[in-house]
Formats: C-alpha cells, structure tokens, sequence
C-alpha cells in the first residue's frame, strides 16, 4: 500500500500534468480557429477548379490530343501513395486514422500485383509507415519548420510529383489525408489525384468558347489543380490535427482530474487509517500504566 508520501507526490505530478493538457487544449483552440478558417476558405476556389476542369474535361477525355495528367498512362501497375500526417502527436487517432486507410490501400494494391511506392508528408506518418514499407518510401516532405503552411509548401511537393510522373515512375498518385468536419469528426479520405478524376454525367461545356483551346487550357489548369488539391489537403489535416488535439487534451484533462479525486480519496483514507492506529497505541499505552 502506497504511503502517505508516495500519494502526495503522485497527486501533485497528476496536476502537473493536467495544467499541461489544460494549456495545451487552450493553444489548440486558438489554432484551430485560424485553421479551420483558412480550411473553410480554401474549399469554394478547389471546388470551383474542380467543375472548370469537370466541363473542360468531359470531351477531351478520349482525345489522343488530351493531357497525360488527364487521359493517364493507360496504364496503372504503379502507384504512388502520398501520404500526409501531422510532424507532432498528441492528437488523439488523428494520424493513426489516416496511416490505417493508407496500410489497407497499401495490402490491396500488393495483393493484387501492383508496385507501390510512397511520398511521406509528416515525421508521424513516416514513423509509423516505416515499420512495414519503409522499402517502398521514395520520398519524405518534412514541413517541422513551417509555422503555417502555405501554398508554396504545396506547389514544392506538386512539383516534385509531377516530375516524377513525367519520368514515368509511376500511372496513378493517391492523396491521403484527414477532411475537417467538426472538432470531434476528421474524416480519413483517399483522393486521386493523377489522372484527374471526372465525374460522370459532368457538363460537356457546350455553353461555352473556351480561348485558346480546351487543350490548351488543360495543359496549364491540370497541374495547377494537383497543387490546389495537394494544397487544400495540408489546410484540411491542418484543422483536423488541432481539432484531434483539442479533443485529445479535454480528455486528458477531464481523466487527470477524475485521478486526482481518486487519489485524494486514497490519500484521506490512509491519513485516517494512520490517525487511528496512533489513537489504538495512546489509548492501549495509557491503559497498560
């Protein structure tokens, strides 16, 4: 049974440790007002690219003349995972979540014949993707340095993969990610994002004069939209990170507390315990005289 001193120190490290947790849920609050902020603002322009595209694309698709980002290699046995996590824990199943999706794309892909290769955008990603595929990483991004991430931050890693798919490494490139819904849902998601997807039944553009021509203009949005997605990416797992951690860390706190209340409890008891022996000895001393 611990003593009374063994029970005071624990009880004043667990509220140490909840003023911690405490802080640090107040500081994901305030982050995740801007984030979600900037998250929110981001989608109206990617979903406007994405319908600009939808009608451009819709009949050049099958166009021998249409872009390699758009009509894809004809091929898809190799296939690039970009993977994008946050660079610090504390945030709940916030990468777990998205490292799981990523794992079971991963065995599907490589039961059914397929190379895979792998672009890490977060330290906490990488660290738990390594264990398994550290031989089909190709690629890490680390953004630790980056107060706020920005669109250059997305460009650098479009640029990068649109080399690549320019020298042929690989058919088809995944973007995983964590899309904000509120502070208590982040949604693990999967996106392609080479080839472009179009989605079916979208408007062919009939009702428009496109100068220069379709082509023409696919060939400049096409990956100008693979930044724009890689980009409202990062601000999505942006928010969803400081939401996981807020959540996390409410918790966290609500658990310290409730452990420090139990250990007071302890604590008491075994005072009055040692009160009472005391009491026995002097009562049994006094009447031995």
């Amino acid at each position: 049974m611990p003593s009374l001193k063994d029970l005071k120190i624990r009880i004043e490290s667990v509220k140490s440790t909840r003023k911690i947790t405490k802080a640090m849920q107040m500081v994901a609050a305030a982050k995740l007002r801007r984030a979600q902020e900037a998250a929110e603002a981001a989608r109206p322009y990617a979903e406007r690219m994405e319908a600009v595209l939808g009608n451009l694309a819709a009949g050049a698709k099958n166009s021998a003349s249409a872009p390699m980002l758009l009509r894809g290699t004809g091929s898809d046995q190799t296939h690039l995972l970009i993977v994008a996590t946050s660079e610090r824990g504390l945030c709940g199943g916030f990468n777990t979540n998205i490292v799981k999706l990523a794992r079971t794309h991963i065995r599907k892909l490589l039961a059914d014949g397929k190379t895979v290769q792998i672009i890490t955008v977060g330290k906490k990603g990488r660290e738990q993707l390594r264990r398994d595929y550290g031989e089909l990483m190709v690629d890490h991004v680390d953004l630790s340095g980056v107060k706020r991430v920005g669109y250059d931050n997305a460009s650098e890693i479009a640029d990068d993969v649109l080399s690549r798919f320019a020298q042929g490494d690989f058919d088809v490139a995944t973007l995983f990610f964590s899309a904000f819904e509120n502070v208590i849902t982040q949604r693990p998601t999967a996106q392609q994002i080479i080839p472009a997807v179009v989605e079916e039944g979208a408007d062919s553009g009939a009702l428009y004069d496109y100068e220069p021509e379709e082509d023409a203009i696919l060939a400049d949005l096409l990956p100008r939209s693979v930044a724009t997605q890689i980009f409202t990416a990062l601000l999505e797992n942006a928010a969803s990170e400081q939401g996981a951690r807020m959540s996390a860390m409410d918790n966290a706190t609500r658990n310290a507390g409730e452990m420090i209340d139990d250990l007071t409890i302890q604590f008491n008891r075994t005072r009055q315990a040692a009160i009472t022996n005391e009491l026995i000895e002097i009562i049994s001393g006094a009447e031995a005289l």
